[in-house]
């Protein structure tokens, strides 16, 4: 069957089904961070991040490549390089307990995450997302999911998609996740269980819930969220929260939200 053939079947028969299905994943307080990490997060400049990072238990010194200083607040770290604030769990109070709860809903929305039942699709394709097109549902793979070439999201800004994935995911070089219909990436969770790797210059949208590590290879860019239970590398790479940051009032935004 061609592969445009069976990127129809997906839309019809996933659309069917999840007509009524809400798969939203609470992140709770870690979905006030663009990258999120357990054990650090590592950069080869110049990268851009647009959004909080943070890290716990790791210290700020696991954060390495951003240049990172001390403003007014020993409370939080800034970076020429990141539009918004930087979190390390050495800092002075609050941010502690603010990146304890930040990585115990990571951790939840985890769990969430893999917890939902009856996927619309199982071993779709055998992993090999090469030019389908999916439409919202919830899907699972009991081993590694590869994007050889471009995947497209097909819904509206209230569908929502949860991807499972018991292996690894890959995304080649030069590909790109595109979003159509105003399917939205904050509605788009990947669960991980493995490395995720997104190739030179590859775009990607959505959530990644990484129960390992993320790396973001040369040139790389993304739209979303990345919340992994180890480690971030990236290679002048381009991360941008769903949300415009401003730098002056970014702190106290976001501690009061958790608050």
């Amino acid at each position: 069957m061609s592969s445009s053939l069976v990127s129809l079947l997906v839309v019809g028969l996933a659309a069917m089904a999840n007509a009524q299905r809400d798969l939203t994943v609470d992140l709770g307080v870690a979905g006030n961070f663009a990258i999120l990490a357990a054990a650090g997060v590592s950069s080869v400049p110049d990268c851009s991040v647009t959004g909080d990072i943070g890290v716990s238990p790791a210290a700020l010194s696991y954060i390495t490549g951003f240049s990172t200083s001390f403003g007014s607040s020993t409370a939080v770290a800034q970076s020429p390089y990141v539009n918004g604030a930087i979190y390390a769990a050495d800092m002075s109070n609050p941010t502690p307990a603010y990146l304890t709860a930040a990585v115990s809903n990571m951790e939840t929305a985890y769990v969430q995450a893999n917890g939902f039942v009856n996927p619309d699709e199982i071993e779709l394709n055998d992993g090999d997302l090469s030019g389908l097109t999916l439409a919202p549902g919830l899907y699972k793979w009991s081993s590694n999911v590869i994007l050889p070439t471009d995947l497209v999201f097909n819904g509206t800004a209230e569908d929502t998609w949860v991807l499972q994935v018991a292996g690894t995911v890959r995304m080649a070089s030069d590909t790109k996740i595109t979003l159509t219909s105003g399917a939205n990436a904050t509605n788009i969770v990947w669960a991980v269980a493995d490395a995720v790797t997104f190739g030179d210059r590859s775009h990607f949208e959505g959530i990644v819930l990484a129960a390992t590590g993320v790396t973001l290879q040369t040139e790389a860019s993304m739209f979303g969220r990345i919340l992994a239970q180890t480690e971030v590398a990236l290679q002048k790479a381009t991360v941008v929260a769903p949300f415009d940051p401003e730098p002056e009032v970014v702190t106290k935004r976001s501690v009061v939200r958790w608050l």
